[in-house]
């Protein structure tokens, strides 16, 4: 495990010979998350504001064969093994099932997952298992119907609810649920979610809220946290901790009344994993992120549209994965939220 202290940079002049996406620190990057748009059809409050952002001009998004090429490069130079594509809301982009095809028919194969809210997923299910999809991860914060309309500003849930089973039926699986709690907000439904995911089924992921919001307004006292999590399920489940190997996964699993069901929790607030992160991010208009938190990026848009060879691109990723920095420095004084917020990122 690398020690998280204050990030320090390392020599790029050092970098081994090593086509993958090594970095300072030891790790290898190996998980490409690509975010296909900033827009979204919900407004969650912790995410964006009532009326939305200043989306992304499609002239400045990558076009479907621009995305096509990085990927490639990514799995076919780089040694990526996992793609998973995000947004904003992943499904909002046209052509999506086409994308997949394409990542699909690379060799070796990655692969493929989906982060979506689920909204317009049921029926688009099976044709998006056909085009390759391996498996999705849905975000989803509460199972009560008024509540969600609050959250997010729109009454969808039971259009989620449907896409969750659509996503089951397909063989997206493992379906996997992705839940904030927010304190004095559904923190009290922490036990009323882990108990619906094992009913039908689903692989439930609490994750920390994070300083990724475009107003800058989070705040540590207001994050409901591992910890409490815990906390909240042991009062009505008997949690013990998983057998499997947790590697470079970002959530610590928990065994739910002895399994098969578990639960997870992503701490990347109060128990940082940035020792074992193997992930490299590309934004919808082609900035390179090495972390999630990064405050700089490179640029792949520019040269990839200068007409820059396969070999370039893949020289000008190595060397900006191996700038990466230690940890994300959330817990050190001085840490910065970076200007993009989650969704122009990329989850």
């Amino acid at each position: 495990m690398v020690d998280l202290g204050l990030p320090v940079v390392p020599s790029v002049a050092g970098r081994p010979d090593n086509p993958r996406l090594v970095d300072g620190f030891g790790r290898i990057a190996t998980d490409l998350r690509v975010s296909l748009t900033d827009r979204c059809n919900l407004r969650c409050t912790y995410c964006m504001p009532a009326a939305g952002l200043d989306w992304m001009p499609g002239s400045q998004m990558l076009s479907d064969a621009e995305l096509g090429r990085l990927i490639r490069i990514a799995v076919e130079d780089l040694g990526v093994t996992d793609v998973r594509f995000t947004g904003g809301e992943p499904t909002l982009r046209k052509g999506l099932e086409e994308l997949i095809a394409s990542v699909a028919a690379l060799s070796p194969r990655p692969r493929i997952s989906m982060t979506t809210n689920a909204v317009g997923l049921a029926r688009r299910a099976d044709a998006l298992r056909a085009a390759g999809l391996d498996r999705v991860n849905v975000s989803l914060d509460t199972v009560r119907r008024e509540r969600y309309a609050e959250l997010t500003r729109r009454d969808r849930l039971p259009d989620v609810l449907d896409g969750l089973a659509a996503a089951r039926a397909a063989g997206l699986t493992p379906v996997k649920v992705n839940a904030v709690l927010l304190r004095g907000v559904n923190d009290d439904e922490a036990a009323d979610l882990l108990r619906f995911c094992v009913e039908h089924g689903y692989a439930l992921r609490f994750i920390e809220q994070m300083p990724l919001d475009p107003q800058h307004g989070w705040d540590r006292s207001e994050m409901v946290t591992a910890a409490e999590i815990l906390e909240l399920l042991g009062a009505e489940f008997a949690l013990t901790p998983s057998p499997s190997a947790r590697g470079a996964a970002p959530a610590e699993r928990w065994l739910v009344d002895g399994g098969p069901a578990d639960v997870g929790v992503i701490a990347s607030v109060t128990r940082p994993f940035c020792g074992d992160c193997d992930r490299t991010r590309l934004t919808a208009d082609g900035a390179l992120r090495s972390c999630l938190f990064s405050t700089t990026e490179t640029d792949l848009r520019g040269p990839l549209r200068a007409g820059a060879a396969d070999a370039e691109i893949a020289d000008r990723w190595r060397a900006a994965m191996w700038g990466k920095l230690a940890g994300h420095g959330i817990n050190n004084t001085g840490f910065a939220q970076p200007d993009r917020p989650m969704s122009a990122i990329g989850g």
